[in-house]
């Protein structure tokens, strides 16, 4: 059985987010055969694909080294361009039925363009010892599926080094908890709009470096803060990080990103 290892939302080796792809199953295996494979591979996620009648549809889904999780864009970038770059899938789209519902994903010249639910976030009020986890009082504190916090400049989300322990215990308004984005304008003259960073202590991540779902939430609210539907996003994990553009269209959010194969391996066992 072979598997790959994709960088996610990457221009080059090396960048983006690591996630682990595993050659599709007839049926799926047993969910803690999953969960024991996703913990040894120790990336943010392994995908796994199982085979329909229907060549151009898959099941998918996605554990971190800690739990199964519903939602996850760097994982099914890296699941499609798995099925269409080293699988030979002929389709131009593929779909994959998720706990997420249906999600497409389709060939956009050098890009992948995913099509997911938009998660519009709603203002809300302070958080308690979200400050202090943090290290820096937000400006605004947003929720959707993670706690947005909104702070003074670029410059504050790249140097932040938050007390990931504390972030683990916060949910405030949000659906997960201890899972925190941290994000603000980019700097005048940049080549994209806002800087980002993803802490998901919550589910076994401390810092995740490229974060699809995450910008299921960003998209929306600095399109309407923008008043354009296009918007271009750097996460900036130390060391890695990835460039992520986002276009709403109403309860829908494209993603568009590219992925680089880094690993072929064969697994030496079975579920």
């Amino acid at each position: 059985m072979r598997q790959w290892t994709v960088d996610a939302f990457a221009s080059a080796p090396f960048r983006g987010n690591p996630a682990c792809v595993v050659e599709p199953f007839d049926q799926w295996p047993a969910d803690d055969w999953m969960q024991s494979l996703a913990k040894e591979n120790n990336q943010a996620e392994t995908a796994f694909l199982l085979r329909t009648a229907d060549r151009a549809r898959f099941g998918l889904r996605w554990f971190t080294p800690g739990r199964e999780v519903d939602l996850c864009g760097h994982a099914t970038l890296g699941s499609a361009h798995v099925l269409m770059t080293e699988l030979g899938a002929g389709a131009g789209a593929l779909t994959f039925d998720t706990r997420s519902g249906p999600l497409i994903v389709a060939r956009a010249g050098d890009d992948y363009e995913m099509d997911f639910p938009a998660d519009p976030p709603r203002r809300t009020g302070p958080v308690a010892g979200l400050a202090g986890a943090l290290g820096v009082e937000p400006r605004e504190i947003w929720a959707g599926r993670y706690l947005v916090a909104v702070l003074a400049n670029a410059d504050t989300v790249r140097t932040l080094q938050p007390d990931i322990a504390a972030l683990a215990a916060l949910q405030g308004e949000a659906g997960e908890a201890g899972e925190v984005i941290v994000c603000a304008a980019a700097d005048p003259g940049d080549d994209v709009d806002v800087i980002d960073r993803f802490f998901a202590p919550g589910c076994g991540v401390d810092e995740d470096p490229a974060t699809g779902s995450a910008h299921c939430i960003l998209g929306p609210l600095y399109a309407d803060r923008l008043g354009r539907a296009a918007v271009r996003f750097r996460q900036v994990f130390p060391g890695r990080g990835g460039d992520i553009e986002t276009e709403t269209r109403g309860d829908r959010v494209l993603l568009r990103g590219r992925a680089i194969t880094v690993i072929e391996s064969r697994l030496r066992l079975a579920p």
